[in-house]
């Protein structure tokens, strides 16, 4: 199974712990979290939203036992958000790191994600 994973996404979420852990997942699994087109964020309640608790979980659980470390990951490919709904107004519509607002970015962000749209 982890030959398969190529992908892997920070989950980020309000513990104290702050670890902010990295996954390994399928392609699959990243176009069932993330399926617009250069989605690369997510917020759990939205994912179970779409696809329902019982299947969402049954997507979620092998990831939970595919952890990587940050020094060992291969690029972050997606962030997926838990206990965040109060963040979602200041998310991009697109859910996309790119589309966030230019005012939320320093001048180097802004070069980068306008050369990325």
């Amino acid at each position: 199974m982890i030959g398969e994973c190529v992908k892997n996404i920070q989950m980020i979420d309000g513990a104290a712990n702050a670890t902010f852990s990295v996954f390994q997942v399928t392609n699959d699994e990243f176009s069932l979290i993330f399926p617009s087109p250069g989605q690369d964020m997510e917020i759990v309640e939205d994912f179970i939203g779409r696809l329902g608790k019982k299947a969402a979980g049954m997507i979620l659980e092998p990831i939970w036992e595919r952890p990587i470390l940050k020094r060992d990951a291969n690029g972050i490919h997606g962030t997926l958000f838990y206990d965040n709904n109060n963040r979602r107004e200041h998310f991009p519509a697109t859910k996309r790191e790119v589309d966030w607002d230019r005012c939320n970015l320093n001048a180097a962000q802004q070069h980068l994600f306008s050369l990325n749209r």
